[in-house]
C-alpha cells in the first residue's frame, strides 16, 4: 500500500509538487493549516510540517492514528516532544543543519543593530530629526555564544570577520573554527562576564530553561547587549526585564519569546534599548528549498526500509 503524506504549511503545494516529482508513488495532501486537516488525519502515514504549537496539538496527534513518521520543517522539535500523544514508535526528524547562515546573518545584523544604534536613528527618521550619536564598534569586542552547533558555529566565523573576540559556551567543549575559546557550560558565568554581547543559540530543553537567569544577567556588563534568536524558553523573561529596567545590561535584541506571539502589552515593546522580531532568525528566501531537499532525501530512505539512515533523527 502506499504511503499518504500530509503537508501542513503554506507552501503546500510547492512540498506536494517537489515530492511527487520525487516519488509518484506517493498519495499527498496539502493544507495551508492544521484546521484544514480533519478530514485526511485519520488516514496519513506521514505528517511534514513546522512542529509550532500552531500546526502541532496534542488533539492533532490523537486524530492521526496511523502515523509513522514526522517530518519537521524547524530544528526545535520541543512543540512536538512534549505532546503526551506522540506515540514512541513514531519517527521524528528535523531540519538541524540548514539554518546557520541565516541565522548567523540575524545575530550580526542585530548586534550592528544594537552597536550602531539603529534603532534611535529609525526613530529619528520617523519625527524628521536629524540628531547624532556615538555608535560602538564590532570590531575588537567579544562575543560569547552560547550553544555551538551549525548556527553557533556559522557565527563564530563571521564574528571573526569582523575583528571580534569569540568564545563559545557548550556542554561539549573543543576546538572549532572561528573560535579563540571554547568553555564548559559550568563556566557560563565567566563567559557572559566577559562578553559585549551574550548571543543564544541554544536549543530548549528541560536542561536549558531559563539558563539565562538573573545571576547570569547580573555577571554582565552595564554596556553588554543580550542576542536571543533560540527560543524564548531559555531565557527568564522577567529577570531580562528587570536588568533591562535596572540598567543592569544596555539591551537585548529578541527573536523569540515565551509565550509567542509576544503579548501585546508586554513592556518589552516600548523599550527602547530593545529589538523585537517576530521568530524569525530561520526564516530564509530559500529555506523551502533547503527543506524540501531533506525531506525528499530523508523519504527516500522511510521507503526504502532504512530509517535508522535518516538524517537529523530525534530521539523521544
Amino acid at each position: 500500500m502506499n504511503k499518504r503524506v500530509l503537508v501542513i504549511d503554506p507552501l503546500w503545494k510547492f512540498y506536494c509538487d517537489g515530492l511527487r516529482g520525487h516519488f509518484p508513488e506517493l498519495v499527498l495532501d496539502g493544507v495551508a493549516a492544521s484546521a484544514e486537516a480533519d478530514g485526511c488525519l485519520a488516514k496519513v502515514e506521514i505528517i511534514c510540517a513546522k512542529t509550532t504549537p500552531r500546526i502541532f496539538n496534542d488533539a492533532l496527534l490523537r486524530r492521526a492514528t496511523r502515523l509513522e513518521w514526522i517530518q519537521a520543517f524547524t530544528t526545535g522539535t520541543d512543540g512536538v516532544t512534549k505532546l503526551p500523544s506522540l506515540r514512541p514508535e513514531v519517527v521524528l526528524t528535523s531540519m538541524r543543519g540548514i539554518h546557520g547562515p541565516q541565522m548567523a546573518e540575524m545575530a550580526m545584523l542585530m548586534m550592528m543593530a544594537m552597536a550602531r544604534g539603529l534603532p534611535r536613528f529609525v526613530r529619528n527618521q520617523l519625527a524628521h530629526r536629524w540628531t547624532k550619536h556615538e555608535p560602538r564598534l564590532l570590531c575588537g569586542k567579544t562575543v560569547a555564544i552560547l550553544g555551538i552547533g551549525v548556527s553557533g558555529e556559522a557565527l563564530a566565523i563571521r564574528a571573526k570577520a569582523f575583528g571580534m573576540h569569540v568564545i563559545g559556551v557548550t556542554g561539549t567543549p573543543r576546538d572549532l573554527p572561528g573560535f579563540d575559546q571554547v568553555l564548559p557550560r559550568e563556566r557560563l558565568i565567566d563567559a557572559a562576564a566577559a562578553a559585549d554581547f551574550l548571543c543564544l543559540l541554544l536549543p530548549w530543553t528541560p536542561e536549558n530553561d531559563k539558563i539565562i537567569n538573573a545571576r547570569v544577567l547580573n555577571a554582565m556588563k552595564p554596556d553588554a547587549c543580550l542576542v536571543n534568536i533560540a527560543r524564548g524558553g531559555v531565557c527568564d523573561e522577567q529577570a531580562l526585564l528587570e536588568a533591562l529596567r535596572g540598567g543592569r545590561i544596555a539591551g537585548a535584541a529578541l527573536d523569540v519569546f515565551n509565550p509567542e506571539p509576544l503579548d501585546a502589552s508586554h513592556p518589552f515593546w516600548d523599550m527602547e534599548n530593545v529589538i523585537i522580531t517576530p521568530h524569525t532568525a530561520g526564516d530564509s528566501d530559500d529555506y523551502h528549498q533547503r527543506a524540501l531537499e531533506v525531506t525528499v532525501d530523508n523519504m527516500r530512505k522511510y521507503l526504502a526500509g532504512r530509517p535508522g539512515e535518516m538524517v537529523n533523527l530525534v530521539a523521544h
